[in-house]
């Protein structure tokens, strides 16, 4: 590792005494702009930041090397209540967090007492990941470097300049809405601001109110307010604690959470008496649109944290329904204890109200029967409710017991029960959490609705619109992203873009409001076009007004009028100008999918709004790392940080680990003997390269160099390729283990080696390998001779005057009798004493040939294949070997890729016994007997078991004896 870390440092200190990755505009090449999503700055990075990381990387070397100018800044993110909630959680002893930093990030004692001051756990945090930003090899500009927050004046003034031109837009509004709070911030708690329940978002609950004898209400909350029509009972958890509560006006029963939930909508709710739910087991209700008496049953399956606690059975077509009625019904000595008679509940049979195709009366009875669902705790159960929701939603009808809405489809019903209930006052309703949310600072969260709140009004239509456009004309990597993208556009709402706690940016009109973490981190990218300016110019943030970033975004306003206000000089306000316009838009921007239903896409919202000139052209969406097969988690300790991964590994191994992890959005692996097998393997590929500079020597070139110079044409195609759709790990695998193969059969082959060829080939195969492994790459380079940075080398380009296909096939012929010689001598078992390889006879070739040509027309048909042999006086003396042959390569060709055709033909007839003659002594060391080669026609032929005869064009015969 000493070794390593030595020849990492040394190339470090020369990028940057070079300023290499330095980026400034130049009007004589492309640019390339390319960006990844700053990091909290609550924690040191992980290597689920380095797999994202390292593919924006990878791709911008690439893009540096094929001459582009290229920009990748970094930046670090201290917004919210991350950073804020880890430092009060220190405050107050938290023993886990602790301990988790104290083990796992390594920090000292005297440091965690600054902890305290999330200033410091943040400043702590940003210089920590800074240094392995350095030692992973990125090649940032960090000229451009800040993090947000009023801490950091400038980018703070950017922020506030974004959310003023977001509210002249109409883009944000103040109103009354649902949103996930926390009630120890006293603020909404975004996706980024929650220790667990990221993309969890309110959920709206018809409640529909059944009344006891006493007159006391029921409100049972519901996603299906049609099921009201085959009610037969309500489920009360006997073991949980209810209220009975003034509710608006009117007495409900409902769970104690639910009151407290209820109270934080904006309903007036008074608790009058607490009891358990056992106690109103068994009493009598009825339903709003019936006189019907029905029961209340004991149901244990309900939770009193889930809407009202209140849950009403229709187990026609809700399989848990079902199952809880049928335990009840086969074990009545459950009912005992609530004095309900068994017959009683024995009677209720369930209500059929939804018509739905390849069901009958009972969807959810015929359903568990199929799946084989045994009782309510089967896992199986939630597969059928999941599984009859979606067909009754989108295909159900309602039956006539359903009324005036008998015949409508269930999915185009829905609202207008809704508003029909309500308007008779029979409904009313709430909302909830699907899933549990802790804020950071560990308190659980809830719903309420809020007054007079700042939301950003992604529920505009015409934005919406507007974003789709943008959406259509970028490049998404990979495309099939992209119906997610256009599925969240259509999902998203208003949402809350300030909060009351926390670090950040105070909302410009609104003092005691600060901007959330999923607001201002969507059009920062061009922050980084001008920080370079800001600082080298000691520009305050007070003299950044928004008309300075309306003239250099925009274009609007004089300069000198801005100048005299701002006392920032005219030549400087003009060069921010052209810097911005240089570098905007962002080329790529790449992120973990968990990004994509917020941040990924309020980035395009916002880009639609504020830059519409300048829209994003690419986003790559990668997967989510896992460790050892499970999800990263720091406080189960299934965590490893960037730098413990560069400590045990180094840079090259790390990366090359990270990159053929995963691709797309499959989720990607980090298994430590992976990357130990991975580091190894690059020791391979480095004691390789220094025998082939040391001891390679001048020879001629031969077929084998064409080959060699041939099929790195192929690997510079594949590689290039892409790397242009980010398909980071396959160009990786290719120009790693593919091209390594490639070498390792040449010098296999080679008894004397070609050192003029093999520097050639050698000086591509670094320059292919260089945005994976740059330490080891410009060591190597440097080793050659070479006296610049192979970072900033040129991309090899493929050319087509170096392809050789018939050399190429060739060396398949070789490897393809080699490996069936292998897989006969396993099978076997055989100690060979000799070997004899037979070509096909030149007339198998002729007949090869024309059936190659006679399919190019389409499928090959033997009779009109036969026809057209049999007119070839040759062919036509021996008649019935070739109707043989031509039977076995009818089969074959019909089979063939069009392109192994066209690959076939060009060649032509294939010389394979001269080419296994002069292979002779290869395959004579390999498998260390004699070797033979014969023609099955030439007259010297030996062929002792009358093999010869099996040959045919690309696939010799074998004989061993």
């Amino acid at each position: 590792m000493k070794s390593l870390r030595r020849i990492e440092e040394k190339w470090r200190k020369r990028w940057e005494e070079a300023r290499i990755f330095e980026a400034d505009p130049d009007s004589t090449r492309k640019k390339c702009f390319i960006t990844f999503p700053f990091s909290y700055m609550n924690g040191p990075l992980h290597v689920g930041h380095g797999f994202t990381a390292s593919r924006v990387d990878a791709y911008a070397r690439f893009k540096r090397m094929q001459g582009y100018n290229v920009l990748f800044p970094w930046a670090w993110h201290w917004t919210g209540e991350t950073i804020a909630g880890a430092s009060e959680r220190i405050k107050n002893g938290d023993e886990t967090l602790i301990r988790a930093f104290r083990e796992m990030d390594g920090v000292s004692e005297e440091n965690l007492k600054k902890f305290v001051d999330p200033v410091y756990m943040a400043s702590y945090y940003t210089d920590d990941s800074r240094e392995s930003v350095k030692r992973i090899g990125f090649s940032v500009d960090w000229r451009r470097e800040f993090h947000t927050t009023s801490l950091y004046p400038t980018f703070s003034k950017f922020v506030e300049w974004q959310c003023e031109r977001l509210r002249e837009k109409g883009y944000i509004i103040k109103g009354t809405y649902p949103v996930v709070w926390c009630p120890h911030d006293q603020s909404p708690t975004g996706d980024h601001d929650r220790q667990t329940g990221e993309g969890v978002v309110p959920e709206e609950y018809v409640l529909i109110k059944y009344r006891m004898e006493d007159g006391a209400i029921l409100p049972s909350g519901t996603f299906r307010p049609e099921t009201i029509y085959g009610i037969t009972n309500i489920w009360i958890n006997p073991d949980a604690d209810y209220v009975k509560a003034r509710v608006n006006g009117e007495s409900w029963i409902i769970s104690k959470t639910a009151a407290n939930k209820l109270a934080e909508q904006l309903k007036k709710v008074k608790i009058i008496t607490n009891f358990k739910g056992k106690e109103i087991i068994g009493k009598q209700f009825t339903s709003p649109l019936s006189t019907k008496k029905m029961l209340i049953l004991p149901g244990w399956f309900v939770s009193p944290d889930n809407a009202t606690g209140v849950v009403y059975s229709v187990p026609a077509h809700a399989p848990f329904d079902w199952l809880a009625l049928r335990d009840l019904q086969n074990n009545p000595e459950l009912l005992k204890e609530f004095n309900i008679d068994p017959e009683a509940v024995k009677k209720i049979q369930p209500i059929s109200l939804i018509k739905v195709e390849g069901f009958g009366e009972h969807p959810a009875v015929e359903l568990v029967d199929q799946l084989g669902v045994k009782d309510q705790h089967d896992p199986k159960a939630e597969e059928a409710t999941k599984a009859l929701y979606k067909k009754e939603f989108h295909g159900g009808v309602l039956k006539e017991i359903c009324g005036e809405y008998t015949g409508k489809q269930v999915n185009k019903v829905k609202d207008i029960l809704i508003r029909d209930f309500k308007e008779q006052g029979i409904a009313d309703s709430m909302y909830d959490l699907p899933e549990p949310v802790v804020c950071r600072c560990m308190t659980p969260c809830q719903v309420k609705l809020l007054k007079e709140q700042w939301f950003i009004k992604y529920s505009d239509e015409t934005w919406k619109t507007k974003t789709k456009e943008t959406l259509d004309q970028a490049c998404i990597y990979p495309e099939t992203a992209r119906q997610w993208f256009l599925n969240i556009i259509d999902w998203l709402k208003e949402w809350p873009c300030a909060r009351r706690s926390g670090l950040g940016t105070v909302l410009p009109w609104s003092p005691g409001w600060i901007v959330e973490t999923l607001t201002d981190s969507t059009v920062y990218m061009a922050f980084y076009t001008i920080n370079k300016h800001l600082k080298q110019y000691n520009i305050k943030g007070e003299q950044l007004t928004p008309e300075v970033f309306d003239y250099i975004f925009y274009g609007k306003g004089n300069p000198q009028t801005i100048a005299e206000q701002t006392k920032i000089p005219t030549k400087q306000l003009d060069e921010m100008q052209n810097e911005f316009l240089y570098w905007y838009p962002v080329d790529l921007r790449v992120s973990a999918k968990e990004l994509l239903p917020n941040h990924l896409t309020f980035f395009l919202f916002q880009h639609t709004a504020l830059f519409p000139d300048h829209l994003p052209q690419a986003i790559g969406v990668n997967g989510m790392l896992s460790i050892e097969g499970k999800k990263m988690s720091k406080s189960k300790g299934n965590f490893v940080t960037l730098k413990d991964a560069l400590n045990h590994f180094g840079a090259d191994a790390t990366r090359c680990a990270l990159l053929l992890g995963g691709e797309g959005m499959n989720d990607p692996d980090w298994r430590r003997d992976t990357v130990g097998d991975i580091k190894s393997k690059l020791r391979g590929f480095r004691s390789l390269t220094d025998n082939i500079i040391e001891n390679a020597k001048e020879t001629k070139t031969e077929h084998l160099e064409e080959w060699l110079i041939s099929v790195l044409q192929d690997r510079i195609k594949i590689v290039t390729e892409n790397m242009e759709s980010l398909k980071t790990r396959t160009a990786l695998e290719n120009a790693l283990f593919e091209v390594w193969n490639d070498f390792r059969w040449y010098i296999r082959r080679k008894e004397k080696l070609n050192s003029k060829i093999l520097k050639e080939a050698l000086e591509t195969w670094i320059r292919l390998l260089a945005p994976f492994t740059p330490y080891m790459c410009e060591e190597i380079w440097n080793k050659m001779g070479h006296e610049g940075f192979v970072s900033l080398a040129d991309w090899p380009v493929y050319d087509e005057n170096k392809v050789n296909v018939q050399a190429e096939e060739t060396e398949n012929l070789i490897k393809n009798v080699m490996e069936d010689t292998s897989n006969i001598l396993r099978a076997t078992k055989m100690v060979p004493k000799e070997i004899y390889y037979y070509s096909a006879a030149s007339w198998k070739w002729k007949a090869y040939l024309t059936a190659l040509k006679k399919s190019a027309s389409g499928t090959l048909a033997i009779n009109d294949l036969m026809k057209e042999l049999m007119a070839d006086p040759e062919l036509k003396t021996v008649a019935r070997k070739v109707a043989k042959f031509a039977r076995g390569i009818t089969e074959e060709i019909n089979r063939m890729p069009e392109d192994m055709k066209q690959r076939q033909l060009q060649i032509g007839a294939l010389d394979e016994a001269s080419l296994l003659g002069k292979a002779e002594a290869f395959f004579g060391r390999e498998f260390n007997v004699k070797v033979h080669a014969y023609r099955e026609d030439e007259q010297r032929l030996q062929d002792p078991k009358r093999k010869a005869g099996y040959a045919r064009p690309y696939c010799p015969a074998i004989y061993i004896a």
